[in-house]
This record gives structure tokens, C-alpha cells and sequence, in this order.
């Protein structure tokens, strides 16, 4: 995909699967929300979740983000991240007032406030990338 076409795909789409490195060596898989910030995956979470946890200790991420229902119709990105964790809570809070208003169309900011103080902002800065549209198969692009 070019980055018109990842950019576009990323808007239309709400979940991205996020992959750090869990404490026994394995993968570690969690869906998170997300907003595109300046061309970057922004999230948030709990700041005692396993995720920031593994963060603290490497703070590398892969992210993916795909759809189709079949073969034809696969399309997706992949990005190799290093992650800042912010923890200051008017950034946090900012943050997830923007995240809402993407999600429900309302920056909740009563709720957003009160949670604030719980969770960090991941800023996902990507080192690599993949992309796949099978879409484009049938007119031999690949």
C-alpha cells in the first residue's frame, strides 16, 4: 500500500492488535483502540496492565492492523515500533478526549479525567513496516 492508501486504511479501521514481548519469552497480544497522530499509532491503557509492564522492560511493539473476510480480500499493515510511554496525566487525559471522539463522537471528559490518572498514552513510533492488499492480486501488482 502506498502511504495515502495506509493512511486511509487506518482511519477506516478500529482495532490494532499490539505485540510486546512477555515476561516467559512469548508474544504477547492485546487489541487496542487508536488514534493517528502526526502519522503516528497513538493508544492508551492501564498503566499496571501486562503491556506496559513488558514495555518497561523492552520498549519495542509490533502493531498490526488487517480485515478482509477472504483470501481476495485481505489487506492489512504491519509496523516494528518503539514506544514511549507518557504517564504525565493532561497529556494522558488530552489524549483520550481524542480518542473518544473518534470512537463514540464525544470526548467523554468526565470519564476520560477520572481515568486519566490510571493509564499512560503509547506513542507508537514506527522503525519498519509491512503492507498487503490482496485486492490487488487479480491486477497483477504483486
Amino acid at each position: 500500500m502506498t502511504e495515502a492508501e495506509v493512511l486511509t486504511f487506518l482511519d477506516e479501521e478500529r482495532t490494532v492488535v499490539c505485540a510486546t514481548n512477555g515476561p516467559r519469552g512469548f508474544p504477547h497480544l492485546m487489541p487496542l483502540w487508536y488514534v493517528v497522530r502526526d502519522g503516528e499509532i497513538w493508544a492508551w491503557t492501564y498503566a499496571k496492565s501486562q503491556k506496559v509492564k513488558n514495555l518497561e522492560r523492552d520498549a519495542r511493539a509490533t502493531l498490526q492492523v488487517e480485515t478482509g473476510e477472504s483470501y481476495d480480500q485481505l489487506r492489512g499493515v504491519m509496523f516494528e515500533c518503539d514506544v514511549i510511554v507518557h504517564r504525565e496525566t493532561s497529556l494522558v487525559q488530552a489524549f483520550g478526549e481524542e480518542l473518544f471522539q473518534r470512537y463514540v463522537g464525544d470526548p467523554a471528559t468526565e470519564m476520560v479525567a477520572a481515568q486519566a490518572p490510571k493509564r499512560v498514552a503509547l506513542q507508537f513510533r514506527e522503525q519498519r513496516r509491512a503492507t498487503w492488499d490482496h485486492r490487488k492480486l487479480a491486477q497483477g501488482v504483486y
